[in-house]
Protein backbone atom coordinates (compact mmCIF):
# COMPACT_ATOMS: atom_id res chain seq x y z
CA UNK A 1 0.00 0.00 0.00
CA UNK A 2 1.26 3.44 -0.96
CA UNK A 3 1.64 5.96 1.89
CA UNK A 4 -0.68 8.95 1.80
CA UNK A 5 0.86 12.39 1.62
CA UNK A 6 -2.19 14.23 3.01
CA UNK A 7 -4.46 13.30 5.91
CA UNK A 8 -7.66 13.60 3.89
CA UNK A 9 -9.99 10.71 3.16
CA UNK A 10 -10.60 9.74 -0.44
CA UNK A 11 -14.37 9.87 -0.15
CA UNK A 12 -17.26 10.94 2.04
CA UNK A 13 -20.72 9.53 2.59
CA UNK A 14 -23.88 11.47 1.85
CA UNK A 15 -24.47 11.74 5.61
CA UNK A 16 -21.02 13.30 6.06
CA UNK A 17 -21.73 15.86 3.32
CA UNK A 18 -25.06 16.67 4.95
CA UNK A 19 -23.29 16.97 8.30
CA UNK A 20 -20.83 19.51 6.89
CA UNK A 21 -23.68 21.49 5.36
CA UNK A 22 -25.69 21.43 8.58
CA UNK A 23 -22.66 22.44 10.66
CA UNK A 24 -22.25 25.47 8.41
CA UNK A 25 -26.01 26.18 8.73
CA UNK A 26 -26.41 26.33 4.95
CA UNK A 27 -29.31 25.31 2.75
CA UNK A 28 -28.60 22.91 -0.09
CA UNK A 29 -28.66 25.88 -2.48
CA UNK A 30 -26.18 27.87 -0.38
CA UNK A 31 -23.87 24.85 -0.02
CA UNK A 32 -24.08 24.23 -3.77
CA UNK A 33 -23.10 27.86 -4.39
CA UNK A 34 -20.21 27.58 -1.92
CA UNK A 35 -18.71 24.44 -3.47
CA UNK A 36 -19.60 25.52 -7.02
CA UNK A 37 -21.93 22.67 -7.99
CA UNK A 38 -25.64 22.40 -8.77
CA UNK A 39 -28.31 21.88 -6.13
CA UNK A 40 -29.12 18.56 -7.83
CA UNK A 41 -25.53 17.43 -7.22
CA UNK A 42 -25.82 18.22 -3.50
CA UNK A 43 -29.17 16.39 -3.37
CA UNK A 44 -27.62 13.37 -5.11
CA UNK A 45 -24.65 13.39 -2.70
CA UNK A 46 -26.88 13.56 0.37
CA UNK A 47 -29.42 10.93 -0.68
CA UNK A 48 -27.27 8.59 -2.73
CA UNK A 49 -25.59 5.38 -1.64
CA UNK A 50 -22.40 5.98 -3.63
CA UNK A 51 -19.34 7.56 -1.99
CA UNK A 52 -18.72 11.23 -2.77
CA UNK A 53 -15.29 11.74 -4.36
CA UNK A 54 -13.33 14.55 -5.95
CA UNK A 55 -12.20 18.01 -4.84
CA UNK A 56 -15.28 18.49 -2.64
CA UNK A 57 -13.82 15.90 -0.21
CA UNK A 58 -10.78 18.11 0.52
CA UNK A 59 -12.97 21.22 0.63
CA UNK A 60 -15.35 19.52 3.09
CA UNK A 61 -12.38 18.72 5.35
CA UNK A 62 -11.32 22.39 5.29
CA UNK A 63 -14.90 23.53 5.95
CA UNK A 64 -15.22 21.19 8.93
CA UNK A 65 -11.99 22.51 10.44
CA UNK A 66 -12.61 26.16 9.51
CA UNK A 67 -16.38 26.77 9.34
CA UNK A 68 -15.81 30.54 9.36
CA UNK A 69 -14.51 30.15 5.79
CA UNK A 70 -18.06 30.08 4.41
CA UNK A 71 -18.98 33.32 6.21
CA UNK A 72 -15.81 35.04 5.03
CA UNK A 73 -16.92 34.58 1.41
CA UNK A 74 -20.66 35.14 1.80
CA UNK A 75 -21.92 38.12 -0.21
CA UNK A 76 -23.73 40.38 2.28
CA UNK A 77 -27.19 41.85 1.77
CA UNK A 78 -27.14 45.08 -0.22
CA UNK A 79 -27.06 47.97 2.27
CA UNK A 80 -27.32 50.97 -0.07
CA UNK A 81 -29.24 51.64 -3.33
CA UNK A 82 -26.31 50.96 -5.68
CA UNK A 83 -23.85 48.05 -5.70
CA UNK A 84 -20.62 47.84 -7.69
CA UNK A 85 -18.93 44.49 -8.25
CA UNK A 86 -15.19 45.04 -8.68
CA UNK A 87 -13.83 42.05 -10.56
CA UNK A 88 -10.53 40.71 -11.84
CA UNK A 89 -11.44 38.34 -14.63
CA UNK A 90 -14.14 36.15 -13.07
CA UNK A 91 -12.90 36.67 -9.47
CA UNK A 92 -14.97 38.91 -7.18
CA UNK A 93 -12.44 41.21 -5.53
CA UNK A 94 -14.64 43.80 -3.79
CA UNK A 95 -18.32 44.60 -3.49
CA UNK A 96 -19.03 48.29 -2.99
CA UNK A 97 -22.40 49.53 -1.75
CA UNK A 98 -23.06 53.22 -2.40
CA UNK A 99 -25.69 55.71 -1.31
CA UNK A 100 -25.05 58.72 -3.56
CA UNK A 101 -27.74 60.85 -1.90
CA UNK A 102 -26.23 60.53 1.57
CA UNK A 103 -22.66 60.18 0.22
CA UNK A 104 -22.03 56.89 2.01
CA UNK A 105 -19.88 53.94 0.93
CA UNK A 106 -19.40 50.46 2.35
CA UNK A 107 -16.90 47.99 0.92
CA UNK A 108 -16.63 44.21 1.34
CA UNK A 109 -13.37 42.63 0.21
CA UNK A 110 -13.17 39.00 -0.87
CA UNK A 111 -9.50 38.80 -1.66
CA UNK A 112 -6.47 39.20 0.60
CA UNK A 113 -4.05 40.97 -1.75
CA UNK A 114 -4.36 44.75 -1.45
CA UNK A 115 -3.49 45.29 -5.12
CA UNK A 116 -6.68 43.43 -6.10
CA UNK A 117 -8.97 45.33 -3.72
CA UNK A 118 -10.92 48.33 -4.95
CA UNK A 119 -9.46 50.60 -2.26
CA UNK A 120 -6.22 48.76 -1.50
CA UNK A 121 -5.63 48.70 2.26
CA UNK A 122 -8.47 51.12 3.01
CA UNK A 123 -11.29 49.16 4.69
CA UNK A 124 -13.68 52.08 5.21
CA UNK A 125 -13.37 54.45 2.24
CA UNK A 126 -14.84 57.93 2.23
CA UNK A 127 -17.20 59.08 -0.50
CA UNK A 128 -14.33 61.13 -1.95
CA UNK A 129 -12.13 58.01 -2.12
CA UNK A 130 -15.01 56.24 -3.90
CA UNK A 131 -15.21 59.08 -6.44
CA UNK A 132 -11.43 58.91 -6.95
CA UNK A 133 -11.70 55.14 -7.45
CA UNK A 134 -14.38 55.59 -10.12
CA UNK A 135 -12.32 58.19 -11.91
CA UNK A 136 -9.28 55.88 -11.81
CA UNK A 137 -11.32 53.41 -13.91
CA UNK A 138 -11.96 56.04 -16.63
CA UNK A 139 -9.90 57.89 -19.17
CA UNK A 140 -8.45 61.08 -17.62
CA UNK A 141 -10.48 64.30 -17.62
CA UNK A 142 -7.56 66.03 -19.33
CA UNK A 143 -7.32 63.50 -22.17
CA UNK A 144 -6.76 64.92 -25.62
CA UNK A 145 -9.93 64.56 -27.74
CA UNK A 146 -12.06 63.85 -24.66
CA UNK A 147 -15.15 65.30 -26.37
CA UNK A 148 -14.79 62.78 -29.18
CA UNK A 149 -14.55 59.92 -26.67
CA UNK A 150 -17.64 61.18 -24.82
CA UNK A 151 -19.55 61.44 -28.10
CA UNK A 152 -18.51 57.87 -28.95
CA UNK A 153 -19.88 56.73 -25.57
CA UNK A 154 -23.02 58.83 -26.20
CA UNK A 155 -22.44 60.84 -23.03
CA UNK A 156 -23.14 64.59 -22.83
CA UNK A 157 -20.42 65.34 -20.24
CA UNK A 158 -17.61 63.77 -18.23
CA UNK A 159 -19.13 61.72 -15.38
CA UNK A 160 -17.01 58.83 -14.04
CA UNK A 161 -20.04 56.74 -12.98
CA UNK A 162 -21.67 57.08 -16.41
CA UNK A 163 -18.38 56.27 -18.11
CA UNK A 164 -17.91 53.17 -15.94
CA UNK A 165 -21.47 52.09 -16.73
CA UNK A 166 -20.70 52.34 -20.45
CA UNK A 167 -17.20 50.83 -20.38
CA UNK A 168 -17.43 48.45 -17.42
CA UNK A 169 -14.49 50.35 -15.97
CA UNK A 170 -12.20 48.34 -18.24
CA UNK A 171 -8.73 49.68 -18.84
CA UNK A 172 -6.38 48.50 -21.58
CA UNK A 173 -3.57 47.60 -19.19
CA UNK A 174 -5.38 45.29 -16.73
CA UNK A 175 -8.01 42.59 -16.31
CA UNK A 176 -10.23 44.50 -13.83
CA UNK A 177 -13.80 45.54 -14.55
CA UNK A 178 -16.91 46.77 -12.74
CA UNK A 179 -20.54 45.69 -12.88
CA UNK A 180 -23.07 48.19 -11.54
CA UNK A 181 -26.32 47.11 -9.94
CA UNK A 182 -28.95 49.73 -9.10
Amino acid sequence: MEEKVFAITESLTGEEIKGVRNRLKLTQKEFADLVNVSVKTVERWETGNRPVVGPVVALAKVLMDYPQFSEQYRIPEKTYPMRLWYMCGSQICSVIDVDEQRKMVKVFNFIRHDQYRAFGRVEMPTFEEYEDFLESRCFPRSRDKMKLMLRELELPFYDPLLIVEKTGGRMAEDNFWIRIER
